[in-house]
């Protein structure tokens, strides 16, 4: 979508147990343990050539505290990359969290759950040994999990019931015209887009619009989304000065990559997207007459998006769990005389005729991603809004690794709504790349025309995600929640009751 509506103000895996305990005994009569003083179940939830992901539960044996400090030691010289609901660093080996202002009370017998990724090289071994607030908790061991690519089915039911199938977000490629993870199996995108990100911090007033914390994506997850969309500003990734220093630069990225991480732990595959960007246009359908990135500008600039895509492909070059959208909704198409020249526009960049700024255009984009190293599956969307893909398999850039996807983004009141134009314009792209709806919706506040896309969507393998998780009013805007606990609005129930019917996505 162009414009937000104003604003009103990991499973599966080897699991290792690590339970202190420290026995003590003194003059005659039976022997005494003293409790331990903290029990830490750490699991690696999920584990890639090159990189994991786990999670730390800790539980407070000793005196109530009001703050914490968990230590241990990496074993096999892997490295932190990033975690979540604890500040996390690392010295050497040895890897400190503490905890954040939120969760710092723990009582006696309570717990906190926290989570981190990391990489490693010639092998994972788990921690043996950890510490909180000094006390050691000497620890058993256990089998470390081999680097499989692919997450461990967890058996359930008796010795000769059948795994259930791999959970958690997958590692992705492209072969030929289908997501598939790093086992070969057709995976399909599957869920929702959390907009805020692209908005909120160019209009001075946070980073995200509602609550991304555990709770609140545990919320989408329970809906069976299998996939979050994040909607980005370049302009707050970069830091530039117009933005609030508070809502800009490394408080703004942190933030981002918190909201992975947490998708990610929650078994989503995390869509990072840019949807606003610099660059004054005044032309046909413009959005807004700002330079900077406060709305949906008809391309990407030359002077920044190469560079955010840069950054945002070195933060997660090393995690294939992530994907790539390079670009909301083009629409060079409403500045050009020609569709020609729009999609010469749309893939060239440069001079674009009708556009008063130096356009980067997708093969820039590519360009800039894969110079980083990183193998990200990458959409690339379509002009019209992302609507029309009549001319993406002429114009599609090149990409040395192949992992290219087309996005096309449908409401009901686009040109191309119907069963016979998508056949006629979008079936012959899904038959050569993977088709992902990176936005689906219709401003009803009904779901009869979503129905009908995820139908002729689910008859041909695609991918689709509803737009948005926002608690909007969905008359104004298409909104799939009405709170941010996932409760539907009638738009969004639609959506909500068809990811649940669905078998195994």
């Amino acid at each position: 979508m162009r414009h937000p509506p104003p604003l009103t103000a990991l499973l599966g895996g080897a699991v290792l147990t690590l339970v202190s305990a420290v026995s003590a005994a003194a003059g005659a009569g039976p022997v005494t343990a003293d409790p331990p003083a903290c029990s830490v179940a750490y699991s690696t939830v999920n584990q890639w050539d090159g990189g994991f992901q786990a999670s730390v539960a800790i539980t407070n044996n000793a005196v109530p505290t009001s703050g914490w400090s968990l230590g241990f030691d990496f074993a096999g010289g892997q490295h932190l990359t990033q975690g979540w609901s604890a500040i996390w660093s690392q010295s050497g080996s040895k890897v400190t969290a503490v905890n954040e202002s939120w969760n710092g009370s723990l009582g006696t017998g309570a717990s906190v759950t926290l989570g981190f990724t990391g990489s490693w090289s010639g092998g994972n071994p788990a921690p043996t040994a950890f510490t909180l607030n000094g006390l050691a908790c000497s620890a058993g061991s256990g089998p470390s999990p081999s680097p499989t690519g692919t997450p461990t089915p967890t058996p359930t039911g008796s010795p000769t019931t059948t795994p259930t199938p791999p959970v958690g977000a997958p590692v992705l490629g492209v072969s030929g015209n289908r997501l598939t993870d790093q086992s070969g199996t057709t995976r399909r995108l599957l869920g929702v887009n959390r907009s805020g990100g692209e908005f909120m911090c160019v209009q001075g007033h946070g980073i995200f619009d509602g609550p991304v914390d555990d709770a609140a994506v545990q919320a989408i997850a329970d809906w069976r989304a299998n996939t979050v969309r994040i909607p980005l500003n370049e302009e707050c990734w970069l830091g530039l000065d117009n933005i609030r220093p508070e809502y800009r630069g490394t408080a703004y990225t942190d933030a981002v990559k918190a909201l992975v991480a947490r998708v990610l732990a929650h078994g989503m595959t995390p869509v990072v997207e840019l949807h606003w960007t610099y660059g004054q246009y005044t032309g046909n359908s413009a959005g807004c007459p700002d330079v900077h990135a406060s709305c949906q500008k008809p391309m990407p600039d030359a002077r920044y998006t190469p560079a955010f895509w840069t950054s945002v492909a070195n933060t997660f070059k090393d995690d294939r769990r992530v994907v790539f959208d390079l670009f909301n909704e083009p629409y060079p198409d409403r500045a050009t005389a020609t569709t020609d020249q729009a999609w010469a526009c749309w893939r060239d960049g440069g001079d674009c005729p009708g556009i008063g700024y130096e356009v980067a255009g997708m093969q820039d984009l590519v360009d800039a991603v894969r110079a980083t190293g990183s193998r990200n599956v990458v959409l690339v969307p379509g002009i019209a809004y992302a609507n029309d893909l009549s001319g993406w398999l002429a114009h599609a850039p090149s990409d040395p690794t192949g992992n290219l996807a087309a996005a096309w983004h449908v409401y009901n009141f686009n040109s191309c709504a119907n069963e016979s134009c998508w056949t006629s314009t979008l079936a012959p792209v899904a038959a050569r790349a993977p088709l992902v709806a990176g936005e689906i919706g219709e401003n009803t506040c009904g779901h009869a025309f979503v129905d009908r896309v995820m139908k002729w969507s689910d008859d041909r393998g695609l991918s689709y995600l509803g737009w948005t998780w926002n608690t909007w009013d969905c008359s104004s805007g298409p909104a799939l929640i009405s709170a941010y606990d996932g409760t539907p609005t009638a738009f969004g129930l639609g959506l909500r009751d068809h990811l649940r019917a669905l078998d195994g996505h």
